[in-house]
């Protein structure tokens, strides 16, 4: 009886302060609460990353202090802290790569969140947990400049006569996730098709640019129309007006994300219930609407089709695998 009234108090304040507490075990939201707050080391964009964290802080009472870095300076700062026996971080929130070396190195404690089972099979790592989202690269293009029935239907497309002078993609010899994804190439293609691809490809002389941002920002403008970049910018820069679509290939290659519990967390319990309400529904939703292609099941961003794309995860390439891939590309690339 006691142990029912606790909860129902508990129960109680977590609606005063906007509403349920979202599944979480009535023992573990009170055990965070005395912990007050949780760590967070992540590379989710900031924009998002406040909008679920806002959430969480008005669902549980408990404060979030996020850093935000490039996956490789999470890893690099993540296990700095580690080795020196004083890590400060609860919870790590980034890229599949770097947390898979993190994930051999034990820094994490494997813990299953309740809110796993409403994720696909398929995107539960069994150290991991859920991949929560796939961060999908495609080919996006200015249907203002590029009418929807001139536009390339398939990758092959892009190297034809007609779309020269018209693509703008990352420089691969020099951005490491447009490395890995024109390496993971023959994922789709398969080997002998794929290298005759990727000189195809540069021999159609696209446009190289620092990353997959400017490259859809000079979609945005017509100034170069079409473009190899995030499939989610077409719901980023559509809701500031631009003109954007997007090429329905079927597959699509990308990146896998995920979240973990550091085993010398300051604060588990708040680390567990930020997770939990991390994989939830009403955080997973608000993350789809802002365009990410999250995978528990049944939420979808706001982007015609995205029900139908296969998404096929890339290599995960180390150190010296890179540095050889980006010499290959400078070869064909910028001959």
């Amino acid at each position: 009886m006691l142990r029912r009234l606790a909860f129902l108090a508990l129960l109680t304040g977590a609606i005063s302060t906007g509403a349920p507490a979202h599944g979480q075990e009535a023992k573990l939201l009170e055990a965070a609460k005395k912990e007050g707050k949780v760590t967070v080391y992540g590379s989710l964009e900031s924009d998002t990353a406040d909008a679920v964290f806002r959430l969480f802080r008005e669902r549980t009472g408990l404060s979030v202090d996020y850093w935000r870095a490039s996956a490789t300076k999470v890893m690099d700062r993540a296990l700095s802290e580690y080795r020196a026996g004083k890590p400060l971080f609860d919870v790590i929130l980034t890229n599949d790569n770097p947390m898979q070396i993190m994930q051999k190195q034990g820094i994490f404690e494997k813990y299953l969140s309740p809110s796993a089972k409403d994720f696909a099979k398929e995107s539960i790592d069994p150290n991991l947990g859920p991949r929560y989202r796939n961060v999908i690269i495609g080919v996006v293009y200015n249907k203002n400049v590029v009418k929807p029935a001139d536009a390339p239907k398939s990758l092959e497309d892009l190297v034809k006569p007609q779309y020269r002078g018209k693509l703008v993609m990352p420089d691969p010899t020099q951005h490491t996730t447009t490395t890995q994804w024109v390496a993971s190439l023959e994922k789709l293609m398969g080997k002998e098709k794929a290298e005759r691809y990727i000189r195809d490809l540069a021999a159609a002389k696209p446009v190289l640019v620092e990353s997959l941002l400017p490259a859809v920002e000079r979609v945005t403008t017509g100034e170069t129309p079409i473009a190899i970049t995030y499939v989610k910018y077409v719901v980023t820069f559509g809701k500031k007006g631009a003109p954007l679509d997007y090429v329905r290939l079927g597959k699509m290659m990308g990146d896998g994300h995920y979240l973990g519990l550091g085993n010398k967390a300051p604060h588990p319990n708040a680390g567990k219930a930020l997770i939990d309400f991390f994989l939830g529904q009403e955080s997973m939703s608000i993350i789809a609407k802002l365009g990410e292609f999250v995978n528990r099941k049944g939420v979808y961003p706001p982007l015609p089709d995205a029900d139908k794309i296969q998404f096929v995860e890339m290599y995960d390439l180390d150190s010296k695998q890179f540095a050889q891939k980006k010499k290959e590309y400078q070869q064909i690339f910028l001959r």
